[in-house]
């Protein structure tokens, strides 16, 4: 068991990587807990196992856990929280925009509160005009078909005590959708601020228009399970203690 785990999901990042391995235990480090970096390669065609493999050949603290082929973000997601050993555990991307020094910020809530999901304030910085409007919009039309007041549904960037994990059942696409399952199921869920830096290599996995459809129709799902969650407190339960046939 370990303090903490980071769990990585990777997708042909090799210009990334060699970057965000040195920073993050440089952030990590000073804290002072027993840590894992958990890298899942999402059947990348690029060298980032092979980079992976060198970070571990140097310090047993990292992990690779490679998938057989890509199935995508919510696949190593998935991946990642079963491997993790940490009593907390943090998700984040492996495309440098997330601030591996927000990772103090997102655990120091963790006394309190069950999670922790990122809302990148100041996206503007990081992405185009198109990409800050369509999320935007999306983020309203989630909001509202979802009956939730998450401000950036498309931020991954979180923390968790690792028992909310436990039980967590997710389908592709729905690691959009964490803090509202989380939310279904009774546990407190935060939203605190985040950088979110520009991109400096490779290209984003997700257009604009190629997920918005894909979106809207995971976005009714998770409506129709909110709609249909059982909902009911037991008045009394005699005889409880006895053993039955």
């Amino acid at each position: 068991m370990r303090d903490l785990s980071i769990v990585i999901p990777v997708y042909n990042e090799e210009e990334n990587l060699p970057l965000l391995w040195p920073e993050l235990r440089g952030v990590l480090e000073p804290l002072g807990h027993a840590f894992e970096v958990v890298f899942v390669d999402d059947g990348s065609r690029d060298r980032s196992a092979e980079i992976i493999r060198g970070f571990r050949d140097a310090d047993p603290r990292v992990r690779l856990v490679r998938l057989k082929a890509n199935a995508g973000e919510t696949a190593a997601t998935d991946a990642g929280f079963k491997a993790a050993r940490g009593r907390w555990v943090v998700v984040m991307d492996a495309d440098l925009q997330n601030d591996p020094h927000d990772i103090p910020t997102l655990l120091s809530h963790l006394d309190r509160w069950d999670a922790v999901t990122g809302w990148r304030v100041k996206r503007g910085e990081g992405d185009d005009w198109l990409r800050r409007l369509s999320s935007r919009v999306a983020n309203r039309v989630r909001n509202a078909l979802s009956d939730e007041s998450i401000q950036d549904s498309g931020c991954t960037f979180r923390a968790f005590r690792r028992e909310c994990l436990r039980e967590l059942v997710l389908y592709r696409g729905f690691h959009r959708f964490v803090p509202t399952l989380l939310r279904m199921r009774g546990y407190r869920v935060l939203e605190v601020p985040v950088n979110h830096r520009p991109r400096r290599f490779g290209q984003s996995k997700y257009g604009v228009w190629n997920r918005a459809l894909v979106a809207l129709v995971d976005l009714l799902v998770v409506r129709w399970m909110k709609g249909r969650l059982l909902r009911y407190e037991v008045a009394e339960d005699l005889g409880g203690d006895l053993i039955r046939d």
